[in-house]
């Protein structure tokens, strides 16, 4: 049976305790009052449905079924799909030792995911109707690739042409890293404060055994499974065109949702949104665009994509399928917070618990590069994590921090 157990809170965890193993570390749930994962599900979740209430004109049908939405997460317990939603049995199976609860007693990662799956449904996102395939979060993402902040970001790629690979492979490693951050990763110059100020905010850097499974000319195959779309996606895209150009990869396979998940998490049509930003570009970042493009018309970029991305189940649980697929390349990096979450594990752990143990798993090498934005954290040292605690901040949760772990 799952742990029912409620949880402290991440700043008030036992940090002297020895590292957890198995699997004796407490899911995190979200009753836990003041915790991050409460004010997810208790202000994050009722303002988005607000939030995609006002970008498109719905019919009184999509309201009442927001209005619905809203007071179950808010007053109610967690009601099952209709019987007639085409994955319905899926979920029921997945969701068996939580409906009839209260949202906040299931684990974090399943409520997450379940109501995004049920925000979708009161759209008619699934149905047969004029909403059907209609993207409800598609606003916010066209909108981080429009102004003058894509604008200067990507002219900041004109100052690397003439970097030293290795340099550029940094900088854009890094820029890859912060996502939205990225103008801070770009700039790599010793006259650039930002970078300089950026650095102590990166608490784990295993950046050079990742280079390290990719030499040059070593023909690998390279998964990169996506996060954010918009102004995350154009760093990633950026990355790729690097380990093609520099011959770190000889493929790139581009995993991305099916279909929308968790606001801004980029499916293939974010993906040629973003290239299109990059190909109308000038410059650098137009001639990467170009680039990209042609990789995807000769197979050295395929983007592809599998249910199991938008499943709130840990990687450890992937299908067969999936498993074979990641199994074959040379190296998996997995972008953002919540792939992190669900390839460790979504559980309170010793923030020392080594990366490799959490990951033994995986069907091959495996990198992450995450900005802190949960709970969960492993692969610290003791000595950062002591200085981290010390500093009296939400180191955790903030998107102010970030790493980069590696399993070989």
């Amino acid at each position: 049976m799952r742990e029912k157990t409620s949880r402290a809170s991440a700043e008030e965890a036992p940090h002297t305790t020895p590292p957890a193993v198995a699997s004796n570390a407490p899911v995190i749930l979200s009753n836990e009052a003041g915790s991050f994962a409460r004010s997810v599900l208790a202000e994050r979740h009722p303002a988005l449905i607000q939030q995609v209430r006002d970008a498109f004109p719905y019919g009184p049908r999509q309201h009442e079924a927001l209005d619905v939405l809203l007071e179950e997460i808010t007053n109610g317990v967690v009601q099952p799909l209709p019987p007639t939603e085409h994955d319905h049995d899926r979920w029921a199976a997945w969701g068996q030792e939580d409906f009839g609860r209260s949202w906040y007693d299931a684990p974090f990662l399943w409520a997450e995911s379940y109501f995004y799956r049920r925000l979708l449904g009161a759209v008619g996102y699934f149905g047969t109707g004029p909403w059907q395939g209609v993207d409800p979060f598609a606003p916010f993402k066209k909108a981080e690739l429009r102004g003058d902040t894509v604008e200067e970001e990507l002219r900041a790629l004109d100052a690397l042409t003439n970097v030293p690979a290795g340099e550029r492979a940094t900088a854009l490693l890094h820029a890859s890293l912060w996502g939205n951050r990225a103008d801070l990763g770009f700039r790599v110059t010793a006259t650039e404060p930002e970078a300089a100020a950026a650095a102590p905010a990166l608490v784990a850097d295993d950046s050079d055994l990742l280079w390290q499974l990719l030499p040059v000319g070593a023909g690998s195959t390279v998964a990169v499974v996506a996060d954010n779309a918009g102004r995350e996606l154009l760093p990633d895209l950026i990355l790729i065109d690097h380990l093609l150009e520099e011959r770190h990869a000889e493929r790139v396979v581009l995993h991305v949702k099916p279909y929308p998940y968790y606001v801004s998490d980029a499916m293939t049509s974010d993906v040629v949104d973003c290239l299109r930003r990059l190909t109308g570009a000038p410059g650098e970042a137009g001639r990467v665009g170009g680039r990209l493009w042609e990789a995807m018309a000769t197979g050295r970029l395929d983007v592809r994509t599998h249910s199991f991305f938008c499943a709130p189940l840990p990687y450890e649980e992937m299908p067969e399928d999936l498993r074979k697929e990641f199994e074959a390349v040379t190296l998996t990096i997995l972008k953002g917070d919540l792939n992190h979450r669900r390839l460790v594990g979504d559980r309170m752990w010793h923030a020392t618990t080594p990366f490799a143990d959490r990951t033994a798993y995986f069907p091959g090498p495996v990198a992450t590069l995450r900005t802190l934005k949960s709970d969960v954290v492993v692969g610290l040292d003791q000595k950062t994590l002591k200085s981290l605690e010390q500093s009296s901040t939400p180191w955790r949760t903030t998107g102010t921090h970030a790493l980069i772990l590696v399993r070989q």
